[in-house]
């Protein structure tokens, strides 16, 4: 089984990236944002809960995310592996989620973490947000308040990962396709 998690700051392009690396490597992709978009838009207790947080640009509590990302782990019992887009963002997370790969005797393979300039970010996010119709990616204080919250809290993640010799960091600027070769080149080290 392989299992990634993919790694980086808002707007980075990880599920541009997921997307493509789904369908080369047959993995299943698991997006906590697309998780909790569709729990708010069922309008569940989780998804407006979660949709409180995701307003003002700060972090879904632990509890909330760990919950949903159980259910659909469970879901997909005769997977090939997965992709962990937006999850784990902390330590405490990436211990809780190493823990339950180990219940199914199973770990992460590899973190890829993307690398992308603030500026470039900012740029991204604005674009998206005019499409979209995303509130957290229409306003760049609250994209700058995302980026400083990533900083703080999610990229110490790399060291954890770096510290298990499953650290990635790949190169975020370029084409689709040429991230995508330099993702894929990453996981291959790894499977």
């Amino acid at each position: 089984m392989i299992n990634i998690v993919i790694f980086g700051p808002p707007g980075a392009g990880k599920g541009t990236q997921s997307s493509k690396l789904l369908a080369q490597f047959g993995l299943i992709h698991l997006s906590t944002g697309d998780l909790f978009r569709s729990h708010i838009k069922n309008s569940t207790a989780l998804g407006l809960e979660a949709k409180s947080y995701m307003d003002k640009g700060n972090l879904v509590p632990d509890s909330v995310t760990i919950g949903m990302l159980k259910s659909k782990v469970e879901e997909n019992p005769t997977a090939k592996g997965f992709i962990f887009d937006g999850f784990p963002r902390t330590t405490p997370q990436a211990e809780s989620l190493d823990a339950f790969l180990k219940s199914l005797n199973t770990e992460i393979s590899a973190c890829l973490s993307l690398q992308v300039p603030d500026e470039e970010l900012i740029k991204r996010l604005l674009e998206r947000g005019k499409s979209s119709g995303r509130a957290d990616d229409a306003d760049e204080e609250v994209i700058k308040n995302r980026l400083g919250v990533y900083m703080r809290e999610t990229n110490p993640l790399k060291s954890f990962y770096a510290d298990q010799s499953k650290l990635e960091e790949v190169e975020g600027v370029g084409t689709i396709e040429e991230i995508f070769g330099r993702l894929s080149a990453a996981i291959d080290k790894h499977a």
